[in-house]
């Protein structure tokens, strides 16, 4: 077996398909024209993604000739069988996925990369026990990888690497490569941080969940949706752009760090996020704020799609 051109790859294995992420990646490739063997071990699985699928069907039209076909197996060994590409979801557990990827390695011809969406673990760990890991990677995708474009690709080929980022593009999703491994990768390093600020706040007394929340949603959040957090600087900085900005106000961002809390996520400050959370949900259910969610996503994608006027 060859490895096929990233814009030939037809069947791919989801692994762990009944889980959120998998499910999601599920109805994603299947959109795309993809043919998918789903698979997933935990009862109520099958269920569960399609479920899922049926949910995310009027939000996610197929754009390929037609949609993929979709079969269910439990079996880890039968569904690895004549797949091209393997995306694993398995939960975000070291001991669970590094057992799993050496299974992986063991039924899977060389040639198929195999991508775990692992948010937060380290390639060389959960790769350690493979007899082939230079083909495998960690390629993250961010929730829900069925809508957003981004994924971030950990590897140490660089065909490998270029081989997934093309496969990852010529689908549509905008892939970035990181240059070596970090927990947490890029985004979710970026979102922790901003997410241990809002704790903090909470936890001050500065301000309430929900005025955070409108704050990141009608300010940072707004402007990061077009430009990431250094361009916005740079045209924040004036004729003189970010060096401009560096040489005058470099100093108050200094102070601004300097200032920034690291909470402890104790029970009165959990309780304190989970009430604040509920008074801002306004009593609508997770599935309702994930459709909402959903459309918002797809509004904003379609704008920036859109050609200048």
């Amino acid at each position: 077996m060859t490895r096929p051109n990233p814009e030939n790859v037809s069947r791919i294995c989801v692994v762990g398909a009944g889980g959120l992420i998998g499910a999601s990646w599920v109805a994603f490739f299947l959109s795309r024209g993809i043919d998918v063997v789903a698979q997933d071990p935990a009862g109520g699985a099958k269920q569960r993604l399609h479920d899922f699928i049926a949910r995310t069907n009027p939000v996610l039209p197929s754009i390929a000739s037609g949609p993929g076909r979709l079969r269910f197996e439990p079996d880890l060994a039968r569904a690895l069988e004549g797949v091209e590409f393997v995306q694993e979801n398995a939960p975000e557990n070291e001991a669970i996925k590094t057992e799993l990827f050496t299974r992986l390695d063991a039924f899977t011809p060389p040639e198929v990369i195999l991508a775990s969406s692992t948010s937060s673990l380290l390639r060389s760990r959960l790769v350690a026990h493979c007899q082939h890991p230079a083909r495998c990677i960690m390629a993250h995708p961010i929730n829900p990888p069925h809508l957003m474009p981004l994924v971030e690709i950990v590897a140490d080929n660089d065909a490998v690497a270029d081989w997934a980022a093309r496969f990852y593009t010529f689908h549509g999703k905008k892939p970035v490569v990181l240059k070596r491994e970090a927990v947490g990768h890029i985004a979710n390093r970026l979102a922790s941080a901003m997410w241990r600020e809002a704790v903090f706040m909470v936890e001050q007394g500065i301000a309430t969940v929900e005025d955070i929340d409108t704050a990141v949603i009608n300010g940072p959040g707004l402007r990061m949706a077009v430009m990431g957090p250094t361009m916005l600087y740079h045209t924040g900085g004036g004729p003189g752009g970010l060096e401009q900005y560096l040489k005058h106000l470099g100093s108050s961002q200094e102070r601004r760090w300097a200032d920034l809390g690291s909470p402890k996520l104790s029970p009165e400050v959990q309780q304190q996020l989970i009430e604040g959370v509920q008074a801002e949900t306004g009593g609508k259910s997770v599935e309702e704020l994930e459709t909402e969610r959903d459309n918002a996503i797809r509004a904003i994608l379609r704008t920036r799609e859109s050609p200048s006027s």
